[in-house]
């Protein structure tokens, strides 16, 4: 039973680790660098179900069917992932009609290059939930801080067990 909860302890640092670095990676302004992103919406189902994260990367072009994730991303302001619907070119400048999978009627707003921020390379369901929650004081102590103190303790412990191992020799 202990080894199923080691293997099981060591598989959560290890997925906390990954996702820490994604978010890591992703934080940093550096052109045509990958960004973790949340979905909120349910306009991308079935392709893309609400609250998942995307793992977007800026590519030189852009095709119809390609999803994107395109606007400000602010803290007021949170960008779109539509699929490309069809492309124009007016006045000499490309632009993209989008639409969310799960929409009637293409977006009426046209997407211009410069403000598309990548193309969805990755997927993974439900984890914007966790990563919005985590964005929430109570959620940073329950997703960060409770696992931290764990670690923390389990390896005071173990310095505990091998200092009075050394004192009874």
């Amino acid at each position: 039973m202990t080894k199923i909860f080691k293997i099981i302890y060591y598989l959560v640092i290890a997925f906390l680790v990954a996702i820490a670095l994604l978010f890591i990676v992703s934080a940093f302004p550096i052109t045509g660098n990958i960004k973790v992103l949340s979905v909120l919406s349910g306009s991308m189902d079935p392709a893309i179900h609400t609250g998942s994260i995307v793992v977007v990367k800026p590519v030189s072009t852009y095709k119809i069917g390609d999803i994107i994730t395109f606007g400000p991303n602010t803290k007021t302001q949170i960008p779109t992932t539509h699929r490309i619907y069809d492309m124009k070119v007016i006045e000499g400048k490309l632009q993209y009609i989008t639409k969310g999978d799960a929409n009637n009627a293409p977006d009426q707003k046209v997407v211009l290059k410069e403000e598309i921020l990548g193309k969805v390379l990755l997927d993974i369901p439900y984890l914007g939930f966790a990563v919005d929650f985590t964005k929430k004081p109570i959620g940073f102590i329950l997703i960060i801080g409770v696992p931290a103190v764990a670690i923390i303790a389990d390896e005071i412990k173990k310095i505990f067990k091998e200092t009075n191992k050394k004192n009874k020799i």
